[in-house]
């Protein structure tokens, strides 16, 4: 019997580094290349709508589209919401110092059981929730 394979939650984080092939594009890419091909790729729903808007800040409306269209080609598959699920983030937000977003991102990994893959300072502090896995710290997008 072959081992299950580990399941991956990437953070906006991590799709804005291989975007923009900052240092950790390289560990995202293999990633989406051995769990991609297994399903074991995820994204939150929320992902989409934050590199949405990271984007359109940055570069405008056309890079926002193509931004998402790209996304959308890559092996992940997008988590939608539910109530548990927000139940679940709605939990997190209230015990910890993040994001409405970010909480939505490690309800998702939580609920997954997944490694949460990111370069955002302000997991650190979910440890003892979920599995992290650190790529290069930068500073906030957004």
């Amino acid at each position: 019997m072959t081992p299950a394979a580990e399941i991956f939650v990437l953070d906006t984080s991590a799709l804005l580094c291989l975007k923009e092939n900052e240092p950790g594009a390289a560990e995202v890419e293999a990633i989406l290349r051995q769990g991609g091909k297994k399903g074991t790729v995820f994204i939150s729903f929320m992902s989409v709508m934050e590199l949405s808007y990271v984007l359109e800040q940055e570069q405008g409306e056309t890079a926002a589209r193509q931004g998402v269209l790209q996304l959308k080609q890559l092996p992940i598959q997008i988590v939608e919401s539910d109530e548990p699920l927000g139940l679940a983030a709605a939990r997190i937000k209230a015990g910890y110092k993040l994001s409405v977003a970010d909480a939505w991102i490690a309800a998702t990994a939580e609920r997954l059981g997944a490694t949460l893959v990111h370069k955002d300072p302000e997991f650190k502090h979910l440890a003892k929730l979920v599995r992290l896995r650190d790529l290069p710290w930068k500073a906030a997008h957004g």
